[in-house]
């Protein structure tokens, strides 16, 4: 990390979480149109206004919570919490922590201090849950740094666990008890 980048850090009292509104769409294509940001999600960087417009009227309500990160009630990412039982009713006790913010304010602080604030939310909005569970790229050391720094652990690597843009990928499991906080 850069000098300059730690100089540069952000008031974290100024970070809140609110539902998308339609009037956040040029908020929201700063982020989801950076390939950087994109790098490691399930989708390509938005190129038009209407795809930002449909995530925010038809995706980002598609969680079982999901919130814009936001720095002065401006989004600069999102946060989301996806059950597991959706898919396996096995795992009705679990859910996905999943999140993305903008590459400006990478290396700030911000990220793990978010994922704190959402665990919380998380075991006390849902009192059902026993664990989280987050899923990373072997190769996005920078999220992998959020999540131990937020107090998930480390559980092992997936091996090819899933497609990621056509390319089998490796990836970290990192989980999170309610018991652990």
């Amino acid at each position: 990390m850069m000098e300059r980048d730690r100089e540069e850090r952000v008031d974290l009292a100024q970070i809140s979480f609110r539902t998308l509104e339609l009037s956040d769409v040029d908020d929201v294509l700063v982020w989801t149109s950076d390939e950087k940001v994109a790098k490691f999600c399930s989708w390509e960087p938005y190129s038009s206004k209407d795809q930002g417009i449909d995530f925010i009227q038809n995706r980002a309500s598609e969680f079982l919570w999901g919130k814009a990160i936001c720095l002065n009630d401006r989004p600069i990412g999102f946060i989301s919490l996806t059950s597991c039982s959706a898919t396996d009713k096995s795992r009705e006790k679990s859910a996905e922590l999943g999140y993305v913010l903008g590459s400006k304010y990478w290396s700030k602080g911000i990220m793990s201090y978010v994922v704190k604030q959402v665990m919380k939310v998380a075991f006390s909005e849902f009192p059902h849950l026993d664990r989280l569970e987050a899923l990373v790229d072997v190769e996005n050391v920078g999220s992998q740094k959020v999540l131990e720094k937020a107090g998930f652990q480390r559980e092992g690597v997936l091996r090819k666990y899933l497609v990621l843009k056509g390319k089998s990928r490796d990836m970290v499991i990192f989980s999170v008890l309610s018991t652990d906080l």
